[in-house]
């Protein structure tokens, strides 16, 4: 993917996807901020290091609000993931853009839950079919639905499922049909192996 003349937003066959519409940030491997990229062109080719964020919700019975990314997403489309993830905007926190979010894909708003909270961070890079790739510094976030009503955006969520959590990671086999976002997989990973 390329940038036009001007060296503003992808051209190519992906240039009207509302990807090519948005910026993220880039970031070293220390996640320094580098500045911005097109964020389709982050997800295209070899990628562009950048940062993300994804959110763990959890009830307060041990269960995490697993969502299923909907079936036009671009990469990862109908995989499971750990409730929300994305990437903040310029000059935005992590929790904001947290708090953002939750709000925009499941309609939960700051009252609803509590005790949000960055709790890891890690690098990774995931390629995705002939579609494009992950290439991220991910931070995640936890925080606790006082409030388990929701309204989500079925452009960005195609189902959704409490499961509990320490479960999950002891029996990923019996998981195995639901397909896991791979950062979701390595926060989870991450949060029992230390």
């Amino acid at each position: 993917m390329s940038t036009d003349e001007t060296g503003q937003g992808a051209v190519g066959p992906d240039a009207d996807h509302e990807n090519a519409r948005q910026e993220v940030i880039v970031v070293d491997e220390n996640d320094r901020e580098q500045g911005l990229a097109n964020r389709l062109e982050a997800h295209t080719g070899d990628g562009i290091r950048h940062r993300a964020f994804t959110v763990l919700v959890f009830d307060r019975d041990g269960n995490v609000l697993l969502a299923q990314r909907a079936d036009d997403k671009r990469l990862w489309d109908t995989h499971w993931d750990g409730t929300v993830a994305s990437h903040p905007e310029a000059g935005q926190s992590q929790k904001a853009a947290t708090r953002q979010r939750l709000e925009e894909e499941l309609g939960v708003t700051p009252g609803q839950y509590s005790n949000i909270r960055i709790t890891d961070k890690f690098e990774y890079k995931r390629y995705y079919l002939d579609q494009g790739l992950e290439w991220e510094v991910c931070a995640v976030l936890k925080c606790t639905l006082e409030d388990r009503t929701l309204d989500p955006d079925p452009a960005e969520v195609g189902g959704r499922m409490w499961v509990p959590y320490e479960h999950l990671y002891e029996h990923q086999k019996q998981y195995r049909q639901l397909r896991l976002c791979p950062w979701f997989e390595i926060a989870m990973r991450r949060d029992f192996d230390g």
